[in-house]
């Protein structure tokens, strides 16, 4: 029996590292595994995430070109805008500006029309003043003549 137990651990196998045959076909196994899943599953995904990081690279690309080309437009028409604010603005002040002007020559030409019937009533109010007074005169005269003509009678 002692000597079985020594004959035992001379001849151990299966230890951590057994170097036989089984290492080599293990190995190949290994590779062979590497290669299956590199061709069937590494390449396919490595390929779809590089068109992914290509397709977001265009994306943000392409995005970014369009909101250079909004901010362009954006001061575009910001400068339009108040291009056409200034306008109106302009046109604004000329149209009160003629309006003004339009007014104050309305109110002369009233004004005008006023002393030419102030002076044409007050021509009138002078013909019918004289008038008036020869009128008077006359009945004055008459009078005269009669008061003259009834003293002289008496």
């Amino acid at each position: 029996m002692i000597n079985l137990a020594i004959d035992n651990a001379t001849k151990v196998e299966g230890g951590l590292f057994d170097f036989n045959a089984t290492l080599p076909l293990i190995i190949l196994q290994f590779l062979i595994l590497m290669i299956l899943l590199n061709q069937l599953f590494y390449k396919p995904v490595a390929k779809i995430l590089d068109d992914r990081d290509e397709y977001i690279r265009n994306s943000l690309t392409t995005a970014s070109a369009a909101l250079n080309k909004a901010d362009q437009l954006t001061l575009q028409y910001e400068q339009e805008l108040t291009n056409a604010r200034k306008g109106a603005q302009e046109l604004i002040r000329a149209s009160q500006k003629e309006a003004q002007e339009i007014v104050l020559l309305k109110i002369k030409d009233t004004q005008k029309e006023a002393e030419l019937l102030i002076f044409e009533a007050s021509k009138q109010l002078i013909t019918q003043k004289e008038q008036a007074i020869k009128t008077l005169e006359d009945q004055v005269q008459t009078l005269s003549d009669q008061i003259k003509i009834k003293l002289l009678s008496n």
